[in-house]
């Protein structure tokens, strides 16, 4: 994972029915060790799954065990005769071929057939579960992602958080642990307002009030749809003299000459103009007037991201609303508790937490000298509620933008009594568009900005989520259109849909020439699996499991788009290198075992980043 966070660690031993061929491999060291006393007690407090890893090259055979090097030093003894002691420990079992010491130390394990033929078995007894670990009851972990202002439609941005945060969602559920989604609703604060004066705007235009609408406000042609709908029997209609008298002129916009002396000086006049038509909303619409344009405005925009995000296939099992927290006085809660604690003091009228106590680079203001709380006391609010709620590991998935987050929250949750390495932050970096290589605006306030649901149009749901995530987070995306759309190899969510696709073919024709698919006799005769790319895919195959674990843990759905690529590359080659129905019927059910097997963990991998494994196209 390249943040700095704690992530939550896997148990060092799995003890599922169906485990990994990496945890078969690091089990009989453990067991080996077990009769090496003074061994078993330097290794005492070493994961020695660790220190397993799959060999580069095959000729050094198929796992390689560096535990040797590692009990060095705490067992005082030279690694290569640590590493011949644990192989005359090893017992007999029937997956391991042969054992070898190499180098200074190394443990290499080569597997046998029959334990690759076991595991291709699994793979079609377990179909979906496989690779799945056996749910854990703890950590809960919740899972808050997107929480995108409720200001307008998602746009391309946001959907790769959506496709992020998806997709680490279902791994950490694939590796085990129980996972509660969350969006939380920024639906109280000055955005809301900027939103209700901007659809208030557009409803007195309706009626032939023109006022120059506010650069700061909200342009897009969906506030006008809401403004459409605003009921003008609850809210006080007003002239253009009324709503402009005593407002400031708005702001140019910065040009591309602008100093940044002038980019302050027009920046304060644009948010001076929105700011006296907020207080003129109010006034002229009444304050249950403007509640009620600023709710329904809400009411629309949320519908709105909630179809998006179901159609996109994102769900969640809250939406946790911000007003909530204020209304329930969950604010004033954490603020008492810090207050009882003696934590919070006043500076200048305003009131203030220490963070700088707590590792943050400065102090923090929770209630400015105006009384108003701000957004960090309702961020540490959010939190504590949180933990409240009984979930041990807080996982939030957030824009670039929120930079430093991570560290005033956990300095919030220290002060509170909750440990702050239990909150992780990972930032998703911004997407670029580009269209016939020419790259696009995103920008909700201008208007200029394609939606998430255009983008959905335009490519379909499988090409949005997997390019998404074919990248790491942390990483800027550079989203090509044209490329997404092409039907052909150089598209990797195409090229590993078509052998999915391939393969239900491939058994299409097996049952239209009668031949069928015998599966019984297919796993009794996988034996006659011994060319080299029929290795390699069952090889592949058997590392899916060891993929599911190491994205999760990273954080990294970009893994298993990289894991699907090279299994179906496999695949492919052994396609093209052996023919499947031949007239033998013992190769032709082994070979279809083995390709059922395939399909099977495409699906699987698929399904985990939220992509359709078609039969057909």
């Amino acid at each position: 994972m390249t943040s700095t966070n704690n992530p939550v660690e896997l148990p060092a031993r799995q003890t599922r029915p169906n485990l990994s061929m990496k945890h078969i491999v690091a089990n009989l060291v453990n067991d080996a060790l077990a009769t090496l006393p003074e061994l078993a007690a330097a290794a005492a407090d070493l994961s020695i799954e660790s220190t397993v890893e799959r060999t580069r090259d095959l000729s050094h055979g198929d796992f390689a065990c560096n535990v040797a090097m590692r009990l060095a030093k705490p067992a005082k003894k030279n690694p290569r005769e640590i590493a011949t002691g644990i192989v005359a420990a090893l017992g007999d079992n029937d997956q391991v071929d042969k054992v070898e010491v190499a180098g200074p130390g190394f443990i290499n394990f080569y597997l046998s057939p029959s334990a690759f033929h076991a595991e291709l078995k699994t793979i079609l007894d377990a179909g979906p579960e496989y690779g799945r670990q056996p749910k854990k009851a703890a950590p809960k972990i919740l899972l808050e992602f997107i929480s995108a202002n409720p200001t307008g439609p998602l746009h391309v941005g946001h959907g790769r958080l959506a496709a992020y945060g998806a997709s680490v969602g279902n791994l950490l559920e694939a590796a085990g642990f129980p996972v509660h989604r969350e969006y939380y609703v920024n639906d109280a604060g000055r955005q809301m307002d900027i939103l209700g004066a901007s659809v208030w705007l557009r409803w007195l235009e309706s009626s032939g009030v023109v006022v120059p609408f506010p650069k700061a406000g909200y342009r897009g042609e969906y506030i006008k749809d809401i403004a459409a709908e605003i009921d003008t029997n609850s809210i006080a209609s007003a002239t253009a003299e009324a709503v402009l008298d005593g407002v400031p002129e708005d702001g140019p916009n910065d040009t591309s000459s602008a100093t940044q002396e002038e980019r302050d000086a027009n920046k304060a006049l644009r948010e001076a103009y929105i700011e006296a038509l907020i207080k003129k909303a109010i006034h002229l619409a009444g304050e249950k007037g403007f509640d009620h344009i600023r709710q329904q405005s809400l009411v629309s925009i949320l519908a709105d991201i909630k179809d998006d995000l179901a159609e996109f296939g994102v769900t969640f099992d809250t939406w946790y609303s911000e007003q909530s927290l204020i209304k329930d006085g969950r604010i004033d809660a954490a603020l008492a508790l810090l207050e009882e604690r003696g934590i919070l003091y006043k500076k200048d009228g305003a009131t203030w937490f220490p963070a700088t106590d707590f590792g943050d680079e400065k102090d923090r203001v929770v209630v400015r000298e105006n009384g108003v709380k701000t957004y960090f006391a309702s961020d540490i609010a959010y939190h504590f509620d949180k933990c409240e709620r009984g979930f041990d590991y807080l996982l939030d998935i957030l824009g670039a933008d929120h930079h430093g987050y991570m560290a005033r929250l956990r300095a919030g949750l220290e002060a509170m009594g909750y440990r702050g390495d239990n909150l992780e932050v990972n930032l998703v970096q911004f997407v670029t568009l580009y269209r016939g290589g020419e790259k696009m605006q995103m920008s909700t306030r201008s208007g200029e900005f394609d939606t998430l649901r255009q983008l959905r149009a335009e490519i379909g749901n499988d090409a949005a989520r997997f390019y998404y995530v074919m990248r790491s987070h942390d990483q800027h995306l550079d989203f090509d259109l044209d490329v997404a759309t092409t039907q052909s190899n150089d598209n990797p969510v195409y090229y590993i849909q078509y052998a999915h696709a391939r393969i239900a073919r491939v058994f299409r024709r097996a049952q239209e020439s009668e031949m069928g698919w015998d599966q019984k006799n297919g796993r009794a005769n996988l034996g006659e699996l011994t060319a080299t790319q029929e290795k390699s895919l069952m090889s592949a195959m058997s590392r899916y499991p060891e993929i599911i674990e190491l994205a999760a843990k990273n954080r990294a759905p970009q893994t298993m788009v990289h894991y699907l690529r090279d299994l179906v590359s496999d695949f492919h080659s052994s396609y093209s290198a052996h023919k499947v129905l031949v007239d033998d019927a013992n190769l032709r059910d082994a070979r279809l075992t083995l390709y059922a097997a395939v399909k099977n963990v495409v699906a699987n991998g698929l399904n985990i980043l939220g992509v359709s494994a078609p039969e057909q196209m």
